[in-house]
């Protein structure tokens, strides 16, 4: 099988837990049976291999997430960059280039999924069932995923397939409904669209010749930026005629609320927590205070470095509209991890941000220097090898290191190294941020 995961989303719906780099697929929820967790990009990945051991697995997503890709899910799956935001058909646009720069042949079966799905082996057999019927030689256009809806809802689009079989015809594609039309939609046989639909390559490389006037990839990449903002949805299912749909009647769930994600969690409690005598309540912490509840019923208390949320659950689902854009507070990067522990903006133009940083061991963090600030770093756990200007130094717990403006520097953890960071200056950005070379192999 070939397919494409969809990764993208702001986080805002599961804040302050997720953020826009940190998002709900990389959060380590479920437990394994040999009682470690995994997120969900970790487990659809996992029972994608179990069904088939020679999947070609691309995840489409945003440049700030790669990290999050790497740590978890290694060097082995592809990463299709969008340079900058568009919507899901540019993003499969980009992707399905990728792969046919990457040798997948045009007449070649794909299949386009989201990463975050809850779901079990059946839904992943229903994706080689979709990648088979795509692959015939008189397939439809498109073949899409139609899952038998358990209650009428507003949330998902509706497949209206022409008859009851396992697989048929599609004669309507219809957007979100109100309640009331979601009931009639049900009564004559509708299914959910969960977004999971496959094709034959050359299918969408041919569309975005016509829309974008290219379908070559470093074209399409060096002029993303360019793109007009269009769902696949509209751009391609609604306007086609030739859609088959695969009935799939399987356990699914969309974990994109609180009140849906703590349905898939085992515990009641995550971090330094205490849920007593409460009923249908989680509480997760991840700061260094306890939380405690006690008494709280049908609720969601989650507390971060991004911020504190109590909420029923059932009004959970309308967080978005109540979050903000900000600076992440905390991110998972392939090196390690790090928390915000204090921002100022001052009255002579600088600020002062100051981070926890920890590296995992072996792991460190690239060659590089800044124009607009300084650092200030102190070494506070472990062991490492500090590089100022070339010269390789050992460090460890009491040490500091000053980095002014244009000094180039790196850090390498010989053992898990634990670093507080305090960075001054007129712009405190990512963007601020020249990468050089540097051949960590010949200090090994």
């Amino acid at each position: 099988m070939n397919i494409i995961l969809l990764s993208g989303g702001s986080g805002k719906r599961l804040w302050p837990l997720s953020n826009n780099v940190r998002s709900k697929q990389f959060l380590k929820i479920f437990r394994k049976t040999d009682g470690t967790k995994e997120s969900m990009a970790q487990r659809m990945y996992r029972m994608i291999k179990e069904v088939d051991n020679d999947a070609t697995v691309t995840i489409a997503t945003s440049e700030n997430q790669i990290p999050q890709i790497r740590a978890q899910l290694g060097e082995n799956v592809g990463i299709s960059v969008e340079p900058t935001r568009r919507d899901t058909f540019p993003a499969i646009a980009l992707a399905a280039a990728f792969l046919r720069e990457n040798g997948v042949g045009k007449d070649e079966p794909v299949i386009v999924c989201p990463v975050d799905p809850y779901v079990e082996s059946d839904y992943f057999e229903c994706l080689k069932e979709l990648s088979d019927e795509a692959g015939k030689e008189n397939a439809a256009c498109l073949t899409l995923m139609g899952i038998e809806p358990t209650y009428p809802s507003e949330k998902y689009g509706y497949i209206i397939p022409c008859s009851s079989g396992h697989i048929a015809a599609v004669s309507e594609f219809k957007e979100k409904p109100s309640m009331e039309t979601a009931e009639k939609y049900i009564a004559a046989g509708a299914l959910w669209n969960g977004g999971v639909f496959a094709f034959k390559l050359s299918y969408v490389l041919d569309i975005a010749q016509s829309i974008f006037g290219t379908c070559d990839y470093q074209e399409l990449y060096d002029h993303y930026a360019d793109c007009p903002k269009i769902s696949f949805d509209y751009a391609v299912v609604e306007k086609e005629k030739s859609i088959n749909v695969v009935r799939f009647a399987g356990a699914w769930k969309d974990l994109g609320t609180w009140n849906t994600l703590t349905e898939a969690m085992d515990e009641a409690t995550t971090g330094n927590a205490v849920a007593d005598s409460c009923n249908n309540t989680h509480v997760i912490n991840e700061l260094g205070i306890p939380v405690i509840a006690l008494g709280v019923e049908d609720a969601v208390i989650a507390a971060t470095p991004d911020g504190i949320l109590v909420s029923t659950k059932e009004k959970s689902p309308e967080l978005k509209s109540f979050v903000a854009d900000s600076r992440p507070m905390y991110e998972r990067r392939g090196w390690g991890e790090y928390k915000v522990l204090d921002y100022k903006s001052h009255q002579d133009g600088n600020n002062s941000l100051v981070k926890e940083l920890i590296l995992t061991q072996g792991q460190h963090i690239s060659y590089q220097r800044h124009k607009h600030r300084m650092e200030v770093w102190t070494f506070t756990e472990g062991t490492g090898e500090l590089i100022l200007d070339g010269e390789v130094k050992p460090v460890s717990r009491g040490d500091v290191a000053v980095i002014r403006a244009g000094m180039k520097h790196a850090i390498r953890a010989v053992s898990e190294l634990h670093i507080i960071e305090v960075q001054i200056g007129s712009e405190l950005t990512e963007d601020d941020i020249e990468r050089l070379d540097w051949d960590w192999g010949t200090r090994e």
